[in-house]
């Protein structure tokens, strides 16, 4: 089976696409993959490391007011759409699947043109640009989040989840937490906002250190490079000065961490939830304001509405309001145990298996 990947720009595009190949190579080591990312996008440095082999293709999007930029946009469309065709006659892949950015537009519709089997996966409960642009021409639309349902043809339409959930579910209990210098024994709290950092949560965070190490429970932040500097020159040594605070610019082994933690704080990225919910975690969420169609917001709604989250809105968060959140969860263990079920609920352990499905459906 040949099976050509496309999607770009942000991690959240790349990482389902990513989890999905490795699924496959384990159930089908004959398999063969080639991905096709923008020549200036993320996946330059997140694919290559991982040996699937690796295409790109000059493309941007289009500015939201009308200018010069937006005719160069239709002309790099138009270039990458015919060098897309000519990879799609080299490689002959079985299945195309798209996982969202401008490149996979380029890539799926061309896969359509020439009548070779399509998928497209929408990670956000409201799709972005390329993926409306590309519904009436693909053979089916995995969706991770039931809400996202209403904005395509029923026919075409499937509840997958997202394949980086699949991905994480099988992360144990452990000692990691050690690890950062902390209790694995201990009640734990995950704070991230992304591999960038988040400037908000940032600030809630610092301004709310001193309280937080007089809780009975403890704190793992990874702050971003960016931020990072930031606390050791308004915290200083004095970070380490808290036994129960841990302050990393960055952690590795994030799901294993995840795992081992009983409350989560963090941006509402499709990436993050499926990882959280598949682990059965509840969460804080505060959703970034710059996305979008402020896709996070209604993401984390999605799960607020379940039970599974709370949600706190970026322009509305302080140390006060993060602090007394918390502790109405960590202090009560049945409603963190209920928000724990409700996470597990609303993640999908399979999304992988259930893509797969979907390929081999499209390709019979």
């Amino acid at each position: 089976m040949k099976i050509l990947v496309t999607g770009g720009g942000t991690g959240g595009h790349i990482y389902p696409a990513l989890s999905f190949v490795d699924y496959v190579r384990s159930i089908d080591p004959t398999a063969e993959f080639l991905y096709i990312g923008a020549t200036r996008g993320l996946e330059n440095k997140i694919v290559p490391p991982t040996g699937i082999p690796f295409k790109t293709l000059e493309i941007q999007g289009f500015k939201r007011k009308l200018s010069l930029d937006n005719f160069k946009t239709v002309q790099l469309f138009l270039k990458s759409y015919r060098e897309a065709k000519k990879i799609l006659r080299e490689f002959q892949p079985d299945v195309v699947i798209g996982t969202g950015g401008y490149v996979s537009g380029a890539v799926v519709y061309a896969a359509s043109a020439l009548k070779i089997p399509t998928i497209i996966h929408e990670q956000n409960s409201v799709p972005g640009i390329t993926n409306k642009f590309l519904t009436r021409y693909v053979d089916k639309i995995a969706i991770a989040f039931q809400d996202a349902a209403h904005y395509f043809p029923d026919k075409k339409t499937v509840l997958v989840g997202n394949p980086r959930g699949q991905e994480v579910k099988n992360s144990q209990k452990s000692a990691i937490l050690a690890s950062y210098d902390l209790d694995p024994k201990k009640k734990t709290v995950l704070v991230f906002g992304g591999s960038q950092g988040a400037l908000k949560i940032n600030q809630a965070i610092i301004e709310a250190i001193p309280l937080f190490a007089k809780k009975d429970y403890q704190l793992l932040y990874a702050s971003g490079d960016r931020y990072y500097q930031e606390i050791e020159e308004k915290i200083g040594m004095s970070k380490d000065a808290f036994p129960n605070i841990s302050i990393r610019p960055y952690i590795d082994q994030m799901a294993e961490v995840m795992a081992n933690s009983d409350l989560l704080i963090g941006r509402a990225g499709a990436t993050s939830i499926a990882e959280f919910t598949a682990l059965g975690l509840p969460a804080i969420l505060i959703p970034s304001p710059y996305v979008t169609n402020d896709h996070q917001t209604k993401n984390a709604q999605s799960l607020v509405n379940a039970g599974a989250v709370k949600m706190i809105a970026d322009n509305e968060l302080n140390s006060q309001n993060l602090i007394e959140c918390v502790d109405a969860i960590m202090s009560d263990e049945n409603v963190r145990m209920e928000m724990a079920k409700a996470s597990k609920e609303q993640g999908i352990s399979d999304a992988s298996e259930r893509l797969f499905r979907l390929v081999q459906e499209v390709i019979k």
